[in-house]
């Protein structure tokens, strides 16, 4: 009599930020086609996504936001252990740098065309406070983030940027300030991890 063979289970696909990029680049031009389409019913205008009239507060919002968000990741990584970090975030940081370069980007870029782009400017044109907005916004992000829904600590790693984010372009109306924060924030993270400057704790250097 034959013995029933065993199934074994579907190997995991593996993490690549190259399929990765292009998802969140097709995504981002998603995004910009409905932020586009906003622009031209008149729902929004330019000057809510992309006013230039103060230049030098737009460069003090991307660097200080960017500073301070370096440092509260890092204070963060040392209070988080090991085994709240799931095997995506971890694998990431052992690709080239252009590979990190453009999943960093693609992310930042979609992300924040879409949540604050157009789910925080349409919130916006229905409530009376902007800080309503950003709290709305910011739910949906964490809300997008399910991998730390059992780690509460890790949450606060969603939630503090996406409220400076929010707080960020509220401050400047130029949407390329939260996408440059968002950009420098995860990519500055991400390579310190990379050369070992930092390590979360619990893990073997």
């Amino acid at each position: 009599m034959n013995r029933p063979t065993e199934t074994l289970p579907p190997a995991k696909k593996e993490f690549n930020p190259k399929d990765a990029v292009l998802v969140f680049f097709a995504f981002a031009l998603i995004s910009a086609a409905v932020i586009f389409a906003l622009v031209i019913y008149r729902v929004l205008t330019l000057q809510d996504l992309l006013s230039f009239e103060h230049p030098l507060k737009m460069v003090l919002y991307v660097v200080f936001p960017t500073i301070s968000l370096l440092l509260f990741g890092i204070i963060l990584t040392l209070l988080t252990p090991a085994s709240y970090i799931d095997e995506t975030n971890k694998s990431y940081q052992n690709y080239s740098l252009a590979a990190i370069v453009s999943f960093t980007l693609a992310g930042a870029l979609f992300e924040e065309l879409l949540f604050r782009g157009i789910i925080q400017n349409v919130l916006n044109l229905y409530l009376p406070q902007p800080w309503l907005a950003i709290g709305i916004t910011t739910v949906l992000f964490v809300g997008m983030h399910v991998q730390y829904y059992t780690k509460p600590l890790m949450l606060l790693n969603i939630t503090i940027p996406s409220l400076v984010f929010g707080w960020v372009y509220v401050q400047t109306d130029n949407l390329l300030v939260p996408i440059l924060v968002h950009f420098f924030m995860n990519l500055g993270i991400t390579l310190l991890f990379k050369y070992k400057v930092i390590q979360m704790r619990g893990e073997k250097g």
